[in-house]
């Protein structure tokens, strides 16, 4: 949610930032600004905001001949205050400019106060707090990270915040307490951002700014000052994201480019797994078999999608390794009263690795005294792995689409991977097994391809679905999850209204909804529910309802006026929930398609969840 960058150089860095806010659109947003320190005789903040797309904010900005050589740019998603332009970042207290991600818990007590000692407040939001009391420090003889040390020791929440001032126009301060925040090193200029996508095209040398740390960033030099204003270093990453991954290349949208890139990305995740021969605790980290073998259940812990992926595990976990598995939401689990068992693994599954309800239900177990953490992510030294003992990287590369698909199949393939080793671990893999599990790993890019391939009979489909307003999705075992995740992502692109269930749930209510202008979606396998699944379509069908079957090809289903089928080449076994995945993620974006819908911008919602 949200997006920062910043930069100070010795050239014109507004072309710098706009670039960089295109590269955060995918975060999600409803309106973009920079604000630059005039390099005129007169040394002055200037701004511009725009609700709406970074393109109206560029076209305004340069209508406005923007130069300068320091300034900041953000994206915003609006919490506090509606999306007006007067709400739209950066916000301006008296020459001292900044924008926030994050969500200030004590803004009004800080209102208040400013308000007694005379500053005039122009928006809704939490954020113009903190400006008028960085201000506020300056004016009382403060420097400018000075002010800003000060400013957040006062503030209550989560925030990542860069601040530029007409006093100081030769530094950029920045400052991080749950939210992300990266420093960019480069030659004879540096940045800030939210994410390194914003400024990839800059440079690849990053810092990591951890909890509390405070920068201040010169076009020569850095320096990095901990949660009690002591100089520290942080070590320099080179990150590995290409520019070429943040392109579209030959495809309509980032979301259909992400979903044919998962042969891609399964192959790289379990590359590693191949290349070891077999399932070994090392993949999770070097303390990991002694943390593995000593567990007596597992916890996962995730939001949206990735929840899904831990529900599909948790069949897994309990089938193969024979440990009891839960499953919660994080913004539920964090505040709800835990029994806490130190032989507990906690995994935490995060694409982004900075979901921060996934973050703060991580604390909360490690406050409980659970100290066997795995996480699960997809962008390496994001802030949830660095808290967490263990970690497996997905390796999906960047997934810029807000609906999350190439993440989704590559947190499954993660999983059953961490199930495996865990089994082994107990005794309870055998040789012969782990070899069939491996062939079905090696052969799962080829399955996902397979499926890839039914992506013409599937557009047919997602024809019929356009005119829909609802739409029901069943699936029956380790496939209802995949039901949940078919659902969500036809309501997240189409805004089609979807539920999903399992399929024997179907006659204590949700039948009442079956009609002939009610599609059921149901995701039949050749398993060992297969038949069940049957006599759940049968209840449809004498309803007058619609049937969508994504089966296996020798499921054995007759087609009809009222039963369409599509048939996976073959049945995958124990991995069928991943190939299963692929059909549901193309009907979902081939009826967003056809409904018109901004299929990679889906309205109201973000990519990277980083407030409550």
């Amino acid at each position: 949610m949200c997006g920062i960058v910043g930069a100070i150089a010795n050239r014109d860095v507004v072309p710098l930032l706009i670039e960089g806010l295109k590269r955060l659109e995918y975060r999600g947003y409803d309106s973009a600004g920079i604000a630059v320190v005039d390099q005129g005789e007169v040394q002055d903040v200037r701004r511009v905001r725009r609700t709406g797309r970074v393109a109206e904010m560029e076209a305004a900005a340069q209508a406005e001949h923007f130069t300068s050589q320091l300034g900041i740019g953000h994206t915003r998603w609006a919490t506090h205050g509606g999306v007006t332009e007067a709400n739209a970042h950066p916000h301006i207290s008296h020459g001292v400019a900044l924008v926030h991600n994050g969500i200030i818990e004590n803004h009004e007590e800080q209102r208040e106060r400013l308000r007694q000692l005379g500053y005039v407040f122009e928006s809704q939001t939490d954020t113009e707090v903190i400006a008028h009391l960085i201000h506020h420090y300056l004016k009382g003889g403060d420097d400018l990270l000075a002010a800003l040390q000060r400013t957040v020791r006062e503030l209550h929440g989560a925030y990542a915040l860069a601040v530029v001032s007409r006093k100081e126009p030769g530094r950029l301060v920045a400052a991080r307490m749950g939210c992300p925040l990266l420093v960019g090193l480069g030659e004879g200029e540096n940045f800030v951002a939210s994410d390194v996508s914003a400024i990839v095209q800059a440079t690849r040398r990053v810092i990591f700014l951890e909890e509390g740390d405070t920068a201040d960033v010169r076009r020569d030099s850095v320096q990095v000052f901990d949660n009690d204003g002591q100089a520290v270093q942080r070590d320099v990453h080179v990150s590995d994201v290409s520019l070429a991954s943040l392109e579209l290349g030959p495809y309509r949208h980032f979301m259909q480019k992400e979903i044919h890139e998962q042969p891609r990305a399964i192959g790289d995740t379990i590359e590693a797994v191949i290349d070891n021969g077999g399932f070994s605790p090392q993949l999770f980290g070097k303390d990991a078999e002694a943390v593995l073998a000593d567990i007596e259940s597992v916890q996962i812990i995730a939001c949206g999608t990735s929840s899904y992926a831990g529900m599909t595990a948790r069949y897994w976990i309990e089938a193969i390794t024979g440990l009891p598995c839960a499953v919660d939401i994080a913004s539920e689990y964090r505040y709800r009263t835990v029994v806490a068992n130190p032989k507990q693994l906690i995994v935490t599954i995060s694409q982004s690795g900075e979901t921060l309800d996934t973050m703060e239900a991580l604390k909360y177990a490690k406050s409980l005294g659970h100290d066997k953490t795995l996480s699960i992510c997809n962008v390496p030294e994001s802030a949830i792995p660095r808290a967490s003992r263990l970690v497996y990287y997905t390796r999906a590369g960047a997934e810029i689409g807000v609906a999350s698909t190439k993440a989704f199949t590559t947190q499954l393939v993660a999983l059953f991977t961490l199930t495996c080793t865990i089994a082994k671990l107990r005794g309870r893999l055998s040789a012969q097994q782990e070899a069939e599990y491996l062939d079905g790993l090696r052969q799962l890019p080829g399955s996902v391809q397979h499926a890839l391939n039914l992506e013409p009979q599937i557009i047919a489909w997602s024809e019929r679905f356009a005119p829909k307003q609802h739409a029901l999705f069943l699936g029956r075992g380790m496939h209802y999850p995949i039901a949940l995740e078919g659902a969500l992502k036809l309501k997240e692109i189409s805004y089609i209204h979807a539920e999903a269930y399992p399929a024997g749930e179907l006659k204590h209510g949700p039948l009442a909804l079956v009609d002939s202008e009610m599609p059921v979606v149901v995701i039949a396998p050749n398993d060992s529910l297969l038949e069940k699944v049957k006599s759940n379509i049968q209840e449809v069908r004498a309803r007058g309802g619609e049937m969508f079957v994504f089966a296996d090809a020798d499921s054995h289903f007759g087609e009809s006026e009222q039963v369409h089928v599509i048939r996976t080449p073959r049945h995958v076994g124990v991995l069928s929930p991943i190939v299963h995945s692929i059909p549901v993620q193309l009907l979902a974006y081939h009826a967003a398609l056809a409904r018109g819908t901004d299929v990679d911008k889906p309205r109201n919602l973000a990519k990277s969840v980083t407030v409550e």
